[in-house]
């Protein structure tokens, strides 16, 4: 988008046949003189409302006002205004950081007049900062830039419907973002009809606007293009627009729009999740980037070195691996020289003795002589005590949405300072889902004697499981060992039993504490028994 779109009607005559209410511009007054208008924020013709910026001239401060407007003579426009402002009355007392603080609400008699074409107001304090629409004028947001901003309005909803009140999130120009960058509800006043599920719905559409420029729902402000519909009706994903967008994000906007029980999402806790867990992983990409530039600029000689000290264990593990190897390698060597030299003084008529075999070999079937040369493991005979290859990793889900699917191969792209996260939950397990896993297809059945787990976080409870198939149910599945993470490498030894392509990790405790609780995991690696 370039250029800064018309999203306001004409004032004129907002309330589509509204007695007086030409006479809404700014300099107007209202509630008996008290509030002076001073600029219109927008307008939701559903109600129909519209939205101010005024001064209170009694305490000399700016307020939000949301003047519900109409024709004295509907009565169903009246009754509706009248049931908005009983909901903002009954709202008054509820504070949160998402939502503008209600300070009056003026019923017709109390300053408000219906013969002026108003049938209430409800005043609510003013949020500095900018318009949401103002925001996306140059464009889309990024994806953790509308995660942070969304956050505080959707552990307001949350909030809200567990108090059983309901805020009506449903129009953009109802909203404002602080200077701190949380998005708010700046005018408090739900329409008669809106419901707590059209709360999760606003809030689905608020998140599809930021990653799109576009509004999903019904009633949005005039010049604002409507998000498109595909040849099932359903919106089309965001993902689909802007492929920089990720699936979970995409998916939970989509989601919280459907009005279906089967699929879609019906509570703020459930985008809140998403949200927390793509800021904060959006937070740890940008800051990773940011010091991986400042040292490569200031000290580039030294960046190898700092990414290793990144995971020391790890380290020390690659060292003492290769030091095994280079003692194996020179001790080889030292006997192949002591061989030679012995040869160089010994002549065939003298040579006596038995032949010297560096391997163990058995004895060769009647008929036949010894080789005394060792057998050469073909590259088709694995090596007792190698790793395995993966074949493919995928996110094993038995309830609820799937855990970041598409950052689960980093487990095994062989690079530590990249991880897989499951989703911050706020309970642990088994309170609200039993379990996450991670299903890994091996590149060929082995007998396995443990697997090693390389975590930047510890507490992770892992049970590690074989599977008939990678689609089995959990029932199905047989536990070969179990451990608890420890920041680093952790080492889960495995009881013995047959070759098996698939393992499942089932994760059955979550790290962290209180309600942030959430898994973290950079690599796997898989040994075979002896």
């Amino acid at each position: 988008m370039s250029g800064t779109p018309d999203y306001t009607a004409p004032h004129g005559n907002p309330a589509g046949g509204a007695v007086g209410a030409a006479a809404f511009v700014p300099g107007a007054t209202l509630g008996d003189g008290r509030y002076r208008l001073l600029s219109l924020a927008g307008q939701d013709p559903r109600g129909p409302a519209q939205f101010w910026r005024a001064r209170d001239n009694a305490l000399g401060r700016d307020v939000a006002l949301t003047v519900l407007l109409g024709d004295v003579s509907d009565e169903r426009t009246a009754a509706r205004a009248r049931r908005t402002l009983e909901r903002a009355t009954h709202s008054a007392g509820f504070t949160h950081p998402g939502v503008s603080r209600t300070l009056d609400v003026l019923w017709p008699g109390q300053g408000v007049n219906p013969r002026d074409g108003v049938f209430g107001i409800v005043v609510a304090e003013w949020t500095q900062g900018t318009d949401l629409l103002d925001l996306i004028t140059e464009g889309p947001l990024p994806s953790g830039t509308a995660s942070r901003l969304l956050e505080p309005l959707a552990a307001a909803v949350e909030t809200a419907h567990h108090a059983g009140l309901v805020l009506g999130v449903d129009h953009p120009q109802r909203l404002r973002v602080t200077p701190d960058g949380k998005l708010r509800l700046a005018f408090p006043g739900p329409r008669a009809e809106v419901t707590a599920r059209e709360d999760v719905r606003g809030l689905g559409a608020t998140l599809y606007l930021m990653l799109t420029c576009r509004w999903a729902l019904d009633g949005g402000p005039i010049g604002l293009p409507s998000a498109p519909t595909g040849p099932d009706g359903t919106v089309v994903s965001p993902q689909t627009l802007h492929p920089a967008v990720p699936h979970e994000l995409s998916t939970v906007a989509v989601r919280s729009l459907e009005d279906t029980s089967v699929g879609g999402l019906r509570t703020g806790a459930a985008i809140l999740r998403v949200l927390e867990h793509t800021a904060a992983a959006e937070a740890e990409a940008a800051a990773l980037r940011a010091q991986e530039a400042a040292l490569t600029e200031s000290y580039p000689a030294l960046a190898t070195d700092e990414d290793d000290k990144r995971d020391e264990k790890s380290r020390r593990r690659k060292l003492a691996v290769g030091m095994t190897l280079l003692t194996m390698a020179t001790a080889g060597i030292l006997a192949w020289a002591g061989l030679s030299v012995i040869g160089m003084f010994s002549t065939p008529e003298t040579r006596s003795g038995p032949t010297v075999a560096l391997t163990p070999t058995t004895p060769p079937p009647p008929g036949q002589t010894s080789s005394t040369q060792p057998s050469t493991p073909t590259s088709e005979q694995p090596q007792s005590g190698g790793t395995v290859d993966v074949a493919s990793v995928n996110v094993y889900n038995v309830q609820g949405e799937p855990d970041n699917p598409h950052r689960i191969k980093r487990v095994v792209d062989g690079d530590p300072r990249s991880t897989w996260k499951t989703m911050t939950y706020r309970q642990q397990f088994p309170r609200g889902k039993p379990g996450v896993g991670i299903m890994i297809t091996l590149a060929e059945a082995a007998k396995l004697a443990k697997v090693v787990i390389d975590s930047p976080s510890g507490g992770t409870k892992i049970e590690v499981r074989s599977a008939p198939s990678g689609s089995a149910d959990l029932d199905e599945t047989t536990v070969l060992g179990t451990g608890t993470l420890q920041k680093g490498d952790t080492e889960i030894s495995l009881e013995a039993g047959d070759a098996t392509k698939f393992v499942l990790l089932w994760i059955t405790g979550l790290g962290g504490s209180g309600d942030r609780n959430v898994s973290e995991l950079s690599e796997l690696t898989f040994v075979r028994a002896g």
